[in-house]
Parts: C-alpha cells; sequence; structure tokens
C-alpha cells in the first residue's frame, strides 16, 4: 500500500469539540477546514425523526428562526469563542486565523480536497445518519472518514455510509480538551479495512501528539465505560458511608493516585449536562442481561437535581461546588442549597494511602472508619468492573489501564494496582466481598482471575503481553512502525519495559547528572535532581559532559525522562554558601553557571536542548544557550526570577541583548530598542511560553528549533537532529561582540517603568528589579550603538543579580517562595 499522507483535514461541526480539535489540527501545523451550518439558512424544524439539520446542534437548540449574517458565522463565532477558552486550545491565538471556514451549501466540494474527515457534530445518530448521506458523493476515494462520538455504535453509523466508504470508516474518540488529554480511542467496524485504522494510529500518535487505544464497538468505548460506572459507584458509595462531596474528592484525588480534582470537582469540569449523556447512553444501549452492574446505572438523585436547577458545572459556575466570592460551597442534596465547604479526609488515611500497594489495600479492607471502608469501597468496584467487562470492551487489559491513565488522569490502571497489591489475595478478597453481596454486583469474579495463566503469572500484565480476556492469551502491545520513535513509551507495570533511567551504557552518575549513551554516538546528560533544580554540582557535571562528548561523542542531548526539563536555579543550594561568605559566594556560584552556558554554547559538539514541561529561569537559559532545541507542544518556557525578587542570572538577559542585536543586524532598521522591546518585557514580567508555539513568540525557542507533538518521540526527534547537525559539519558560532542600546535606550524604557509604577500596575519593587533588568539589557553606563561581550554583559547580570540577594524585599521572596510554592508580591 501506497503511503498515507494527512496533508488537509476537514472538521465537520464547529461545536465545543468540533472547534477545538481543528485548533489542535494548526497547533501541529496540519491544514484544516472547519464546516457548519451556512449562518444564512432558516430551515424549518419539522418533528419527523432525522430530519433535522444534522450539524445544527445550535440551530436546533433554541434558535428556530434560524441566522443570519455571514455565511460562515456559525463557524467565525466557534474560532472567536477558541481566543476565550481556559484552558487555551490554540498554542498561540494567532493561530485562529489558519481555520479555514466553510459551511455545507458552499463549500462541501473542499472535502475532496481532504485526507482525512472528522465528524464532530452532536451526539444524535439520526442526525450524523444525514450528514453521512449528504457527504459521501464528496469525500476523497482515498480518505478516511471517522466519527468523533463519545458512545455512539460506530457499526450502527457505518450502516449509513455508502459501501465503497465503509473500509475507510471508523470511530475516533478525543478527550476533552482536545490539546491537553493524551488519550484518543480509535473504533473499527466489522468493515473498516485494518490498514485504515493503522494510518490512522500514525497520523493521531505522531502528528497529534496523542496515546491510541483501541477500543471494541460497544456504549461509551472503554474510559467512559469504565471510568463513569467508577463515577457512579462512588457518588453511591459517597452515599452509603455518609461522606461529602468535599471529604470523598480529597479521598479520591492526589492521595489516591488520581486527578487532583477528585470525582466531583471532575464532573464539574467536564460538565453535569455531558456526565448525564454519558450515562443516558449507558442507560439507554444496555441492560441488565448485557451488563449486571445495570441497576447502578440509574441518574443519581443528586445529579438529576442539579441538573434540574440547570447547575451543569463549571460552565455554569455552580455544580457539586460553587464560588461564591473567596468561598466555595458545595451543594446538599436534602437542603437542595448549597452549604460550607471545605472539609477534609482524616489525616490517618492519607499516610495509609503511602503504603506500598498490598499493605495500603489490606489496612483499607480493614479499617472500621467510614473514609477507608468507602475507599476500599470504591477500589474493589472498579476491579470487580474491569475484570467483569474486559472480554467485551477491549483488545487486552493494557488497554483498560492506558485508557484510564490517559483519560481520566489515573496514575495506574485498575489492573496495574490490582496486580501491584497481589494478584490472588485481591482477587479473594474481591469475591469474598461479592459472596456477603457487598459489592455492587452479585457477578463472580471470570475464571481466568483465578485459574490458568493469569493466576500463575501474578496478574494481567507480563513481559510477554497483557491478558486478552477474548482470545484467553497474553498478547503483546501493537508495534507500527511510528513506536520506533518511541523510544521509551509508557509501559505496563509488569511488562518489564526498558527504564529509561538505567537504560544505554552509563558514563557517569555524580552531580545530580547521568551521563550515558544508546548509541555510542551521542552523549545523554538526564538530570535527576529534584525538579531538575540546577544546582553547582549539576552545573559542574554538564560542563563535565561537554568535555566528554568533545572527546569521545558526536554530540550532546539534555533529556529527562520525566515531566519537566528544569525548574532553574538552585536557590537552597546557594543558601548555606551565602550564610558562610556572603553575597560573594552567590557571585561566585552565578559565574560558574554562566560559564557553563558559554560552554555550552561554544562546545565542539552541538548540543541539544530536548525540552518538555517546565523549562524555566535557569532551564530556560539551559535550552537557549544550547546549539538547537526540540521542544515537546506542551512546553512552559520562560525567565521567572522576578517572581523570587531576582534577575535571570545564569545568562538570561545577555541572550535578550545578544538576540536582539542580531535581529536589528539581519533588518533595515537601525534603532535596536525595538528588538529588545519584547525580550525586556518577557523577562521583567516573568511571561511564560504556554505552548512552545507561544515560547518561539517569546524568542525562546527559535525558528530553526523543531516542535515535537508527542512526548514519547521527543529523545528520538533530538537525538536525530543532534547527529544531523554533527554530521553536516557543526561549528559552534564564532565569539564576536555586538551592540547595545546603551545609556538612552535603558532611560527609554524607564520611563515607561515610571508610568507602570505610578499608576499601581507594579510595586516600587518591582520597578527597581525591571529598572536593573533594563541597565544589563541595555549595556549599562555606555553610549547607544556600544560593541560589548557576552562576558561583560553577564558581569553587569551578576552586579544585578548579587545586588537583590541581599534586599529585604528580596528575601521576603525568596523565604516566601520557598515556604509556599508561590510567588509573593511586595
Amino acid at each position: 500500500m501506497s503511503k498515507f499522507q494527512v496533508k488537509k483535514v476537514a472538521v465537520l461541526g464547529a461545536g465545543v469539540m468540533g472547534a477545538q480539535i481543528a485548533a489542535h489540527l494548526v497547533n501541529v501545523r496540519v491544514p484544516v477546514v472547519l464546516f457548519d451550518l451556512a449562518a444564512t439558512k432558516t430551515p424549518t424544524l419539522p418533528a419527523a425523526r432525522g430530519s433535522l439539520p444534522p450539524e445544527g446542534a445550535g440551530l436546533a437548540l433554541g434558535r428556530p428562526g434560524g441566522e443570519t449574517g455571514p455565511k460562515n458565522g456559525i463557524v467565525t463565532r466557534a474560532i472567536d469563542n477558541l481566543k476565550k477558552l481556559k484552558p487555551a486550545p490554540l498554542g498561540d491565538l494567532a493561530d485562529a486565523a489558519l481555520i479555514e471556514q466553510a459551511n455545507y451549501d458552499d463549500d462541501l466540494a473542499k472535502l475532496g480536497e481532504c485526507d482525512l474527515v472528522i465528524e464532530a457534530i452532536a451526539e444524535r445518530m439520526d442526525w450524523k445518519l444525514d450528514l453521512y448521506k449528504k457527504i459521501a458523493p464528496h469525500v476523497a476515494k482515498h480518505a478516511i472518514l471517522a466519527s468523533n462520538t463519545s458512545g455512539l455504535s460506530i457499526t450502527k453509523l457505518s450502516e449509513a455510509v455508502p459501501e465503497a466508504l465503509k473500509p475507510r470508516f471508523c470511530g475516533i474518540h478525543f478527550f476533552n480538551p482536545p490539546r491537553y488529554m493524551f488519550l484518543v480511542e480509535l473504533i473499527a467496524t466489522p468493515t473498516t479495512e485494518p490498514a485504515v485504522l493503522d494510518q490512522l494510529e500514525t497520523f493521531v500518535t505522531s502528528t497529534l501528539g496523542k496515546g491510541v487505544v483501541r477500543a471494541k464497538d460497544t456504549p461509551n468505548f472503554i474510559a467512559n465505560r469504565v471510568g463513569i460506572a467508577g463515577m457512579l459507584a462512588t457518588l453511591k458509595e459517597v452515599e452509603k458511608f455518609g461522606l461529602t462531596p468535599d471529604v470523598a474528592d480529597d479521598l479520591t484525588g492526589k492521595k489516591l493516585g488520581r486527578a487532583s480534582s477528585g470525582t466531583f470537582r471532575t464532573a464539574d469540569v467536564v460538565g453535569l449536562d455531558t456526565m448525564a449523556h454519558v450515562v443516558k447512553t449507558l442507560q439507554d444501549n444496555l441492560s441488565a442481561e448485557t451488563d449486571p452492574f445495570y441497576g447502578n446505572f440509574a441518574t443519581p438523585p443528586v445529579l438529576a437535581k442539579l441538573l434540574e436547577l440547570g447547575n451543569l458545572g463549571q460552565k455554569t459556575k455552580a455544580g457539586f461546588f460553587k464560588k461564591v466570592g473567596r468561598d466555595i460551597l458545595r451543594f446538599d442534596l436534602a437542603k437542595g442549597d448549597y452549604v460550607p465547604s471545605g472539609d477534609k479526609a482524616d489525616e490517618v488515611y492519607g499516610r495509609m494511602l503511602k503504603k506500598p500497594a498490598a499493605q495500603r489495600l489490606k489496612l483499607l479492607r480493614e479499617s472500621e472508619g467510614a473514609q477507608g471502608r468507602f475507599l476500599w469501597a470504591i477500589l474493589r468496584d472498579s476491579f470487580h468492573y474491569a475484570a467483569v467487562h474486559l472480554a467485551t470492551i477491549a483488545e487486552s487489559a493494557r488497554d483498560v489501564d492506558f485508557a484510564m491513565r490517559w483519560g481520566f488522569g489515573m496514575k495506574q490502571g485498575p489492573f496495574e494496582l490490582w496486580q501491584e497489591a497481589g494478584w490472588a489475595q485481591v482477587a479473594k478478597w474481591i469475591q469474598a466481598d461479592i459472596d456477603a453481596g457487598e459489592a455492587l454486583s452479585s457477578a463472580p469474579l471470570p475464571k481466568w482471575v483465578f485459574e490458568g495463566p493469569v493466576a500463575e503469572a501474578g496478574g494481567v500484565h507480563t513481559p510477554e503481553g497483557s491478558w486478552s480476556a477474548a482470545e484467553s492469551r497474553f498478547v503483546p502491545q501493537r508495534r507500527l512502525p511510528v513506536h520506533a520513535r518511541q523510544l521509551f513509551p509508557e509501559s505496563a507495570l509488569g511488562s518489564n519495559a526498558p527504564d529509561a533511567d538505567q537504560a544505554g551504557t552509563t558514563i557517569q552518575d555524580e552531580g545530580d547528572v547521568r551521563l550515558w549513551t544508546l548509541d555510542g554516538e551521542v552523549l545523554i546528560a538526564s538530570i535527576h535532581s529534584k525538579m531538575h533544580a540546577i544546582s553547582p554540582d549539576v552545573a559542574e557535571a554538564l560542563a563535565a559532559g561537554v568535555e566528554l562528548a568533545e572527546r569521545e561523542y558526536k554530540a550532546m542531548v539534555i533529556w529527562s525522562p520525566d515531566e519537566m526539563f528544569s525548574v532553574g536555579a538552585d536557590l537552597q543550594a546557594m543558601l548555606p554558601a551565602f550564610v558562610v561568605a556572603g553575597v560573594n559566594a552567590i557571585d561566585g556560584a552565578e559565574q560558574e553557571l554562566q560559564n557553563t552556558m558559554l560552554r555550552i554554547r561554544y562546545a565542539g559538539v552541538p548540543v541539544v536542548s530536548a525540552v518538555r514541561g517546565m523549562a524555566l529561569g535557569g532551564g530556560c537559559e539551559l535550552a537557549v544557550y544550547s546549539a538547537k532545541r526540540v521542544a515537546a507542544m506542551e512546553s512552559y518556557i520562560g525567565l521567572v526570577e522576578v517572581g523570587v525578587g531576582l534577575v535571570p542570572g545564569a545568562g538570561g538577559l545577555t541572550y535578550i541583548a545578544r538576540r536582539a542585536a542580531e535581529n536589528a543586524e539581519a533588518s533595515t532598521g537601525s534603532d535596536l530598542l525595538p528588538f529588545l522591546t519584547e525580550g525586556f518585557t518577557a523577562a521583567a514580567m516573568a511571561k511564560v511560553g504556554t505552548s512552545a508555539l507561544e515560547s518561539k513568540k517569546l524568542g525562546y525557542l527559535l525558528d530553526g528549533d523543531v516542535i515535537v507533538p508527542n512526548k514519547d518521540e521527543l529523545l528520538y526527534v533530538a537525538l536525530q537532529q543532534a547527529k544531523a547537525m554533527a554530521d553536516a559539519g557543526w561549528r559552534a558560532p564564532m565569539r564576536r561582540l555586538f551592540k547595545v542600546a546603551g545609556r538612552s535606550g535603558a532611560a527609554t524604557i524607564k520611563g515607561q517603568l515610571v508610568n507602570m509604577r505610578d499608576g499601581g500596575f507594579i510595586s516600587e519593587h518591582d520597578f527597581h528589579i525591571a529598572g536593573l533588568i533594563a541597565n544589563v539589557v541595555t549595556g549599562g553606563d555606555v553610549d547607544a550603538g556600544s560593541l560589548v561581550s557576552e562576558e561583560y554583559l553577564m558581569a553587569l547580570e551578576r552586579k544585578a543579580f548579587c545586588a537583590l540577594v541581599v534586599h529585604p524585599k528580596t528575601q521576603e521572596r525568596i523565604m516566601g517562595m520557598l515556604s509556599t510554592g508561590k510567588p509573593l508580591r511586595n
């Protein structure tokens, strides 16, 4: 089969999901055309089933008179709304203009230009079927048509698709919000060609940056089937044990290894109407015969009441919780109103949940307190439900665990936790509860839990593969060619997958930096200090890594296998030296950091920073002094030292000044100040790019840098880039002097700062810090156009940094950050 390329995508339906899917497509630079109704169309709304306009959820809900104005008005408003949503669907708000607008009256021919068509209209089977009939003649013969539905039968939907299109039709289920949620479920029909699903998985994995799980075509698929059943079970157990939503959320959040929002707050964020819709899908498509837990799927009374009141969660500013001023209230069903919230779980259960899995579950099961028995009950319910339904909803236990990790923010899926806690013992406990009538269903655990390969292996995940209840065997993880780009992908507990912390050949591991290699060609430096903070020892180890790479390797890549690059300089590591030797010790430590940055910039081999998550302060400086940056889409980069009352001191301000000079030199203008303003503002206001795209606009990523959508491909791409640079004969930049804006430029900037201070926008100390930043980036007390070196500006940085370290207001900010983790404004 020839290579399948997605050059352009059509998204049908400009509702919340459709518009956000389109936004993510432009985030990853895939051209997209977003369709919806022509706004000038004024349909009548006959009562006959299936005759409603399929793409018109907006028209059908409260606008019987239709829309007037520009024909693409519905799409235009949806795109404008993308700029207002939080969290932001767009990595760069300006990219909203990249979404092409279309309507079904005039633009169906545009479908022929698209390689992938994603239908994302309202969850109405009849509307979707009508739409397929309308668009089918216009879909390109090679294109894939996929329905983004959260639970409707993909096979039933395929019945409206022409025979020629059936092999290229499937389900695709993005989780909301599509930019941030890692999980995408793909669902085949009996007529979907396997190669088509492979093609789509390849695109979704590498281009969209997602984790793919293939679900069977059952109601709500995997994540919502197990997750919503779990939420309903939690609501029942909350009622049974007499807990309140705030206590339940405290127990079912981070302490339990789940999303920090817990259960009720998560429902508010998702939307209670959305939750009710998913529940109704279970109610409408399952029965006591097809699901032994069906009796638990009734809409909980508290949810029904909130829906009746129109309190749909975060979108209506009231749901299970409601914020009034600074107070958080919770809904009390008995009173029918909101009451004060904020109760926490008993500390004893927090301590229990920190124990190893086997001890933890034993303590909870034997607990006499309501909160402990509640925790055991919801864990037992999740194990029970997943085991009973594994054969019908998923190819293997791995898919269930990954779906719950990626779709519901769990640290472990249900099977992983069960296996870690001791498969056989936990199974006996669950069955004992079932036999005693304490479980939510009387359905016994499947025989494979107690007998055969799973029992012998001590769980469902093994190096051989994960258990498929449908096939009665362990099946290996699917490996498509695209997966070779994931050197250390996420793996299931018990699979014995390679661990990046021990992989390859370790050359040196000291100073909180591991130097190692996978191929003998590129040296990898992995920082493993807490939050990857850069202490003097880390800086020394990185400099040693550069020297080693110059002697024995083609290149060096700075990469760590977890969720962040570096939060910056380690202030706590500097405090003892400050106490003993005063500010001179700080000056020396900062100079060593600066020397490390210059050592990296002028290294004899290319040094590539592979950035993921936070790259703040010194982490940002480490990245910008590298020869190149390869950044995951969700990278948050910025110079944030102002938050602790300091200025960037490891070369960040020098970088801003040098880049401004380089950009000015490449332009036709002679005034340096306009090129300096954005960098100064970013540092003075501690601006952080909230995506790799925004970080590029701030100047922390450059046009030649690479943005990688999938976090698990970051190391692979960085290694390839580093080797390509070396093979192309890379040479370090020549050391050179560059122009600065001088004292007149500093005076101009400070004049603007006076207005901000006098207007109450910044404090007196903010004004003082910003003035110091202005002095450094403009070169200090020199004439405009003076030529300076990096070392000269770095000396100004250190002087400003050290002056602030001894300032009482800065010391207040530093101690506030160290004690609370939050910036103090004074």
